[in-house]
């Protein structure tokens, strides 16, 4: 394993980089990179298609004696300032959620983990970014539910390239010892059972491995992904797209927790995890949705803003 990428200039080509590159902290960056730039295109795509429509931003000294203006733009235009949201919001709530599922160890070194640059758990980066996100596009007068179905296949592809850097890292995100004499023969062993030697956590694993759930995690993310950007042109209400984002991501995440090294807690006499719950939920969640959304929306239902408003309109205080 590679906790740091730039270990691999060491083995490869013999000279160390003068600053470490983390795997996981790479990978992550890649997947927010790649996919907040495919949500660009598909915003484009829909404002183009009139499925979303145009947005207000300020504009400074744009108006009369230097005054703010609001000029009409397209709704990517939002996506600089949606990536920070995603960055930030959803690094806090990772790391909140992670504390509420290890609360033990954080009463015993609360800034260790605090200040940890692991310890981090996506659904609640999800949630907590989310909602931030919901928030900032609808005071700027877009439809939330557009927005995030703009958002669906990229959030699913940045997910599968994160579990890269998980892997790579060997940051606890395993599963359970493998079992060896139940391994086909057409599958590789590197594909059924992993040590992760030189793990970020310094932990030794049983010799015969564990099943290296993020590599799975990273397939089934991105198929996933296919699947959502293959609907994305679908003719049914907003939401509808990401509907399917909740109920794939579910079922994905609920079907891992079954052989993935995890927390438990009791819930009714119920063993379960923290993830099993939440992917439940929204599992649960999506299927509403697509009831809720599943019929066609009128065509043409959005204003040509491009034609009939100015580049640049009345100045503050509107």
């Amino acid at each position: 394993m590679y906790p740091r990428l730039s270990d691999i200039f060491q083995d490869v080509f013999g000279f160390s980089l003068p600053f470490p590159v983390y795997s996981f902290g790479a990978m992550v960056a890649v997947g927010v990179i790649t996919g907040m730039w495919l949500a660009q295109r598909e915003l484009d795509r829909m404002h183009g298609a009139r499925r979303i429509g145009s947005v207000r931003v300020g504009v400074k000294g744009g108006g009369k004696k230097g005054r703010a203006a609001v000029r009409e733009t397209v709704p990517s235009a939002l996506m600089g300032t949606v990536t920070v949201l995603v960055v930030v919001c959803g690094i806090a709530g990772a790391k909140v959620f992670h504390i509420l599922e290890n609360l033990e160890a954080f009463f015993a070194d609360p800034l260790g983990m605090l200040f940890s640059s692991g310890g981090l758990t996506f659904y609640g980066g999800l949630i907590v970014a989310g909602a931030a996100v919901t928030l900032y596009v609808r005071r700027k007068g877009v439809s939330g539910a557009a927005f995030a179905d703009a958002l669906a296949p990229s959030l699913m592809l940045a997910y599968g390239i994160g579990r890269i850097g998980c892997h790579l890292a060997g940051d606890g995100d395993w599963g359970i010892p493998a079992d060896i004499l139940a391994k086909p023969g057409w599958i590789p062993t590197w594909l059924w059972a992993e040590t992760y030697p030189n793990n970020i956590l310094g932990v030794t694993l049983p010799e015969s491995g564990v099943y290296p759930t993020s590599i799975y995690e990273f397939l089934m993310a991105t198929a996933l992904f296919g699947a959502l950007w293959a609907l994305r042109k679908h003719p049914y209400r907003n939401g509808w797209l990401f509907s399917w984002y909740l109920v794939f991501n579910g079922v994905e995440r609920f079907l891992i927790e079954q052989i993935r090294v995890n927390n438990t807690f009791d819930v009714l006499g119920v063993t379960v995890t923290q993830a099993e719950i939440i992917s439940l939920v929204a599992l649960l969640l999506g299927l509403a949705g697509l009831a809720y959304t599943w019929k066609r929306r009128p065509e043409q239902a959005l204003p040509d803003l491009s034609s009939t408003t100015p580049g640049v309109q009345a100045a503050a205080g509107r």
